[in-house]
């Protein structure tokens, strides 16, 4: 992002559509909505860690774009906007606009642009694949705030998992190979055993913040109480949970989505999802979430994140959520989309190496962590095969352990044939792990052929489990009826047992467990909602 132009050394030239510029057309469209303003240099346009209500266009003179530490980002010159993902969702800055030269902007207020980048698509086009752009750029170069601690924390990981996946640019500082760690922890009064820690903008510390501290601090949106009585409560927002608040708020109900980590669900976690309608070269789980979130919130839905639901009752011919926090929602109706997780794997001293080595999901934020070492991806659905295929081009090796016979019966015949050609790829059929081997590192792994019990000892410094998944039915405390697995029974109309209350996606007993199908179910559910409150 720092690399300058052969043809401008004063500008960041535009790497892959992340700073376009705009039309005469365009920008001529935006000053009917707002106001031209001049500017010094030196003058701020937003600060990292404040909520921007402008969307700011270089009309002249140049502005930088800053890290939260005031690194230097960018530099945008006319005719280029400025902001990243953050101005739409809602969510605090990450970077700081200021003027490196004098000139001037043009400002225009949000609620002027929606509007317009409705009514001109090309315009909302270009915004949002520049917003989605940056974001995976600051991402990559770790541009919002540090996490400092020990990768054999519980704590630290928690936090690395939680702002990976709400795509929160952030930096970790391993305090067992950062030879520097422990002097900045001195500097900050802070003791080893205080950390995790969390540095944001130079000036705040949060000694191991819970997820909802951290959200809270970095503006992510949180329940709303501002609704007597909602109409529609989503609970879980992947691919299910999100396309019915789409729907929902698209059809006027007053509409909230809640999800305990982030939304986008297990498919959120996804490298590439290939097998997906309107996106023929695949699109990444995590982009799909945020341009679903996206429009969610265009159409007028909350998300809140992170919102853990912890009880259903019914009060007054009415429903009620109870989230972990204590907040209650009351809602008309309610569309249970909760999805599920991977089993873990029954194998002796998993729990010493779950801090380090074990992993649930496969994304860019694991594969950051396991460049160039042996991996194992354990399972034979279509989650396993996207890991060991998005994995390989990071890893050293990837052994791929698959309990069936084959994998036509389990996985799609994209992801065989791409298994098939990677050369860094060996799959072992009819086989289980039996023992992870290591001192405080994962060094290798035992697995068995289940059909003549011979055991290999393979060189694995990680293990990727998707073996199978369970619902997230517990925190309904029996009210719906499920079947014998956990999963939500439903009659033909996707209700369940309690009138107003539907199911959708994985946590549905039946269900497909595909992302197109989990998005169905969302927008049917939501349908027959609005049917229902009708009457």
């Amino acid at each position: 992002m720092s690399s300058l132009s052969t043809t401008d050394r004063h500008e960041t030239p535009d790497t892959f559509g992340a700073f376009p510029r705009l039309s005469e057309e365009q920008v001529a469209l935006l000053e009917e909505q707002g106001r031209r303003l001049a500017m010094q240099k030196g003058e701020v346009l937003f600060r990292a860690g404040e909520t921007c209500h402008d969307f700011y266009v270089v009309l002249s003179g140049r502005a930088e774009i800053l890290d939260a530490d005031g690194g230097l980002i960018g530099v945008h010159g006319a005719t280029r906007f400025l902001g990243e993902l953050s101005l739409i969702t809602g969510q605090a800055s990450f970077i700081t606009a200021r003027m490196s030269e004098p000139g001037a902007v043009l400002s225009v207020p949000l609620t002027r642009l929606r509007p317009l980048v409705v009514e001109y698509s090309t315009l909302g086009n270009t915004i949002l694949r520049a917003y989605l752009i940056r974001r995976s750029m600051l991402i990559e170069a770790g541009a919002g705030f540090r996490i400092i601690g020990s990768h054999y924390s519980h704590d630290t990981r928690r936090l690395l998992e939680f702002a990976a996946r709400n795509r929160m640019p952030h930096r970790w500082i391993d305090l067992d190979s950062d030879a520097q760690a422990e002097d900045l922890l001195r500097s900050l009064g802070v003791s080893p055993k205080e950390t995790p820690i969390v540095i944001w903008r130079a000036e705040l510390v949060l000694r191991n913040p819970s997820n909802a501290e951290l959200a809270r601090v970095t503006g992510l949106p949180a329940p709303s109480v501002s609704e007597t009585v909602w109409d529609l409560v989503v609970v879980g927002a992947g691919p299910a949970g999100l396309g019915a608040a789409v729907y929902g708020a698209s059809e006027g109900l007053a509409t909230i989505a809640l999800d305990a980590v982030a939304a986008g669900g297990q498919a959120g976690l996804s490298a590439r999802i290939e097998n997906y309608l309107g996106f023929p070269l695949g699109i990444s789980g995590s982009e799909l979430a945020e341009r679903a979130k996206i429009q969610a919130v265009d159409f007028g839905a909350q998300i809140a994140v992170p919102a853990e639901a912890t009880g259903l009752e019914q009060r007054d011919g009415r429903y009620a959520v109870t989230l972990s926090d204590g907040t209650v929602l009351q809602t008309r109706s309610i569309v249970i989309a909760t999805g599920v997780h991977y089993r873990r794997l029954d194998v002796p001293r998993l729990s010493e190496f779950e801090a380090t080595s074990v992993y649930y999901a496969a994304s860019r934020s694991e594969a950051r962590r396991c460049q160039g070492i042996p991996i194992m991806v354990v399972g034979g659905g279509n989650s396993a095969g996207q890991a060991a295929v998005f994995m390989s081009r990071e890893v050293e090796h990837v052994w791929l352990v698959v309990r069936g016979d084959e994998l036509s019966s389990s996985m799609s015949r994209y992801l065989i044939d791409r298994i098939e050609r990677d050369l860094k790829i060996t799959v072992l059929l009819g086989a289980e792990v039996r023992e992870l081997i290591g001192e405080e590192d994962l060094r290798s792994a035992v697995v068995e052929d289940i059909r003549s019990g011979e055991r290999r000892m393979l060189p694995c410094c990680a293990v990727f489990a998707f073996i199978g998944a369970e619902p997230h039915t517990g925190w309904l405390n029996g009210q719906v009826a499920v079947d014998e697995q956990g999963f939500i029974r439903t009659g033909r109309l996707l209700e369940t047992s309690l009138p107003g209350v539907y199911a959708a996606g994985d946590v549905r007993s039946g269900s497909t467990k595909r992302v197109a199908s989990a998005v169905g179910e969302g927008a049917m559910a939501v349908r027959l909602a609005y049917e229902r409150l009708r009457l």
